[in-house]
């Protein structure tokens, strides 16, 4: 109960935190003042740090005697969506944190204050991990890259992300299972190239249009007619181009989507039809199907022996009838996934939706919001869990 207090004490100062940081949103990698923000805030804590991945920041807080490394992350970036939510301190940039990242370094500020004054208690360090680049840009695997899991050598990883992913979670709960808790997923451009030709004389022509439009319908029946109907998977075309106008046969034509599973063998599996059907559909029609991957994530799986442990930490901050088991993965993504890949670890969910308040909106929209009342809650439970850990 003592760690309960000192995060409620604490509590105005990540409101304020996640208040400073929501005004000034960024995207990818360009954070120079998110970035400066969270380095000014380790240094009144008296924290060390180095930046990694152009604008990350990795905190180290050292404990008195030796131990394993524990990394606890948060992502930095925002989205480019214009905010409208109407609060007191929104974003006028155009851009909007729409997807909680704000609190998620509010939080993780937190702990680090908490565990800087109970570090004593530590033996071994925790690393701090403040990411950029999380909404499809690659962070994660960027940093892993400059070497935030080395030096110390990091033995385990925890993350949380905020918001309204599992509808069975409610406000102030959190939800946590072991295995599979997000998706994998994929995106992949297709271009398929034709022959130009008046639509009268359509023969002497090769149509794209109507190429590509038996490519992404054999593409859906991949996951509704190849794919076991007890695993997940989904299949995404999100945008097609082409056309030069009404009585032209059009030559060229690209599209872009996304696929997703709970499997990393179905993930291969999908990657390969995806192109064997391209290339032969697009054969069949005498035109022909270029084919790129343009990155994705794996499934964020969490570690069986560290999720019990973040439970057992969980329940002597919010009880155990607060800690909700997750029986269905989300087939959202997250790239906390490519550090659980490295080093065992667990990841989950703190929800913050509160429809009494209004705060029913979800991620990547305009009007998304938080209910700022359950934020002491994410420090509890790092620092709970930090000091099991390494004690």
């Amino acid at each position: 109960m003592e760690i309960n207090q000192i995060a409620k004490d604490i509590h105005q100062n990540v409101i304020k935190w996640r208040r400073d940081l929501h005004q000034v949103p960024e995207i990818g990698f360009a954070l120079e003042q998110t970035s400066q923000y969270v380095r000014q805030r380790l240094d009144e804590l008296g924290i060390s740090y180095h930046v990694a991945a152009e604008t990350g920041v990795v905190g180290l807080i050292e404990g008195e005697s030796a131990g394993p490394t524990l990394a606890l992350r948060a992502d930095m970036d925002a989205l480019p969506i214009v905010e409208e939510t109407g609060l007191s301190f929104a974003s006028t940039n155009g851009n909007m944190h729409a997807c909680g990242h704000d609190a998620h370094m509010a939080m993780l500020l937190g702990t680090a204050k908490m565990l800087n004054e109970l570090r004593p208690q530590l033996k071994g360090n925790v690393k701090l991990l403040f990411q950029p680049g999380e909404e499809g840009h690659g962070g994660a695997e960027k940093m892993i890259a400059d070497g935030c899991l080395e030096n110390p050598r990091v033995d385990a990883a925890v993350g949380l992300h905020i918001g309204q992913i599992f509808p069975e979670v409610g406000n102030g709960q959190i939800g946590i299972c072991e295995g599979p808790i997000l998706a994998a997923a994929t995106k992949f451009a297709v271009n398929v190239l034709g022959k130009s030709t008046h639509g009268a004389l359509p023969h002497l022509g090769v149509d794209a249009i109507t190429t590509a439009s038996e490519i992404i319908l054999a593409l859906q029946k991949i996951v509704s007619r190849e794919v076991d109907p007890l695993s997940p998977a989904v299949f995404t075309v999100g945008k097609i181009e082409g056309g030069e106008s009404f009585n032209i046969v059009t030559p060229k034509v690209n599209f872009i989507g996304d696929f997703r599973s709970l499997d990393d063998s179905l993930r291969q599996f999908i990657s390969r039809r995806l192109v064997e059907l391209c290339h032969s559909i697009a054969e069949a029609n005498r035109a022909e199907a270029e084919v790129e991957f343009l990155g994705g994530y794996p499934p964020t799986v969490n570690d069986s022996g560290i999720v019990p442990r973040v439970i057992e930490a969980a329940e002597t901050v919010i009880g155990a009838d607060n800690i909700i088991e997750v029986k269905r993965p989300n087939m959202g993504t997250e790239d906390m996934s490519l550090y659980l890949q490295k080093v065992p670890g667990a990841f989950f969910v703190l929800s913050t939706g509160n429809p009494e308040k209004g705060i029913t909106y979800p991620h990547h929209n305009s009007r998304f919001d938080l209910d700022e009342d359950v934020l002491w809650i994410g420090p509890a439970i790092f620092t709970r869990f930090a000091l099991d850990y390494l004690g």
